[in-house]
């Protein structure tokens, strides 16, 4: 008795199915998976039977042999366990084989059968449709995130009960309606137009909005730095369909998806911490995911207190930001991830963070504050664009009831059809094209 159920994996961005082949055989009871599982596809097998057991269903007391296809690649995480579970029922006679293996079948088990949440959805569903696998059953958590491929019929289901009633005929579960892509202007926790002060600092920022082009801004603390870098993302261009959805696969391999499902419909905004490693800015791990300067794809990376970042993680973003993408290579697996983001810096002029300030001495010597600046090299620093220095703002300036900067949306002003194209006064030395049009 063999039943076979396609379910799917990722390499990176890439997708493939994987064929779940499952073999009931008279003998000793027993249960073996093979085809290069890793440990969490192992312990699939007590996730498997306490699932089938507490759905109400009789777990076959029989050889079972599960295989993994192909069997030369490692197989890696939970979403093999619904598969595995239908293609058990399947070779047992529970439910009609024909019809289940017509289905590509995705999603993790709970002990009480319930179905749970799997990461990477969104990648595996665009390839499965261009392979001409269009007939989808994966977690009802998940079905928001599928639905906005159009072609593909997303089956939703909550438990493994459900699953079998639907391909016994007995239940009805319609299909996950297709969502449209719709661009929509977000509101952000910081605006650029409430920012008051900084002139200098503003201009460039929209400078290097206009044409996507990294800033580095050098100022005493409370200077505005980090303020003025988190309400940048209220001045970039609104996304495109196609953009949303590239950084949409990304933050699915990621994992961030899992509770939220749909679009990502606004530009990521990265801020890591300056203890961050290697792994987690480039990205890395067992399974070669995608680090901070992929899941800020199309989007921004600020890096504040840039001179406390290990040296090795700074010149690690050395070749991403020349050439917008990053292959991760590990012993047992390699993917190429797109890192196409706008850098912003920040850090202060001096150990101390007073030199330059009109209100406190700096207490540094000069050698104390050319060794601290130079922490950044010079190659990264080539590979920055724009650098603004800013001091404190006057008291007079911050409580004016002037509004703070009459360039609102600045960026999106600059928007046509071909992309964007900044005014004579505002280009930079950069004759590369910005990211921006070329992203489009």
């Amino acid at each position: 008795m063999l039943a076979r159920i396609t379910s799917y994996a990722l390499s990176g961005l890439i997708g493939y199915p994987v064929a779940v082949e499952t073999d009931l055989t008279f003998g000793g009871a027993s249960y073996d998976t093979v085809g290069l599982p890793d440990n969490a596809v192992k312990e699939s097998k007590e996730r498997v039977h306490s699932a089938i057991v507490n759905s109400g269903f009789t777990f076959p007391q029989k050889r079972i042999v599960v295989n993994l296809a192909p069997a030369d690649v490692r197989k890696e995480g939970s979403v093999y366990d619904l598969p595995i579970a239908i293609g058990i029922l399947a070779a047992d006679g529970e439910l009609p084989k024909a019809y289940a293996e017509k289905w590509l079948i995705l999603g993790e088990l709970a002990l009480d059968g319930s179905v749970r949440g799997i990461s990477g959805v969104l990648p595996m569903v665009i390839d499965a449709c261009e392979r001409g696998y269009t007939h989808i059953m994966l977690p009802k958590v998940n079905a928001e995130e599928a639905a906005i491929i159009e072609g593909a019929s997303i089956i939703p289901v909550e438990s493994l009960s459900e699953a079998v009633l639907f391909l016994r005929g007995l239940k009805r579960i319609e299909p996950q309606p297709f969502t449209s892509w719709s661009s929509e202007r977000r509101e952000y926790e910081s605006d650029f137009a409430l920012i008051k002060g900084q002139q200098a600092a503003k201009r460039a920022a929209e400078v290097a909005v206009a044409g996507n082009h990294n800033i580095l801004m050098i100022g005493t603390p409370g200077s505005g730095k980090t303020m003025l870098a988190r309400s940048i993302p209220s001045i970039l261009p609104e996304l495109s369909g196609e953009e949303a959805l590239e950084i949409t696969k990304i933050h699915s391999v990621a994992g961030l998806l899992r509770n939220s499902g749909g679009l990502v419909t606004t530009r990521p905004f990265r801020s890591p911490h300056h203890s961050a490693s290697i792994p987690a800015l480039v990205g890395g791990g067992t399974k070669a995911l995608p680090g901070e300067i992929s899941l800020a794809h199309y989007g921004i990376l600020f890096l504040d207190e840039l001179p406390e970042f290990s040296k090795s993680a700074l010149e690690a973003l050395r070749q991403p930001l020349e050439d917008g993408f990053v292959t991760v290579t590990r012993a047992a697996a390699k993917a190429q991830y797109p890192a196409d983001f706008m850098l912003v810096a920040a850090m202060n002029p001096c150990p101390c963070g007073n030199y330059g300030s009109k209100q406190t001495r700096c207490r540094c010597t000069q050698f104390q504050i050319e060794r601290y600046r130079n922490r950044i090299s010079g190659p990264l620093l080539d590979r920055i664009d724009l650098h603004i220095e800013m001091t404190e703002v006057p008291y007079e300036e911050l409580a004016s009831k002037a509004a703070g900067s009459h360039r609102v949306r600045f960026a999106s002003a600059l928007r046509t059809q071909e992309g964007y194209s900044a005014s004579a006064s505002v280009r930079t030395a950069s004759s590369a094209t910005p990211r921006w049009a070329r992203s489009r």
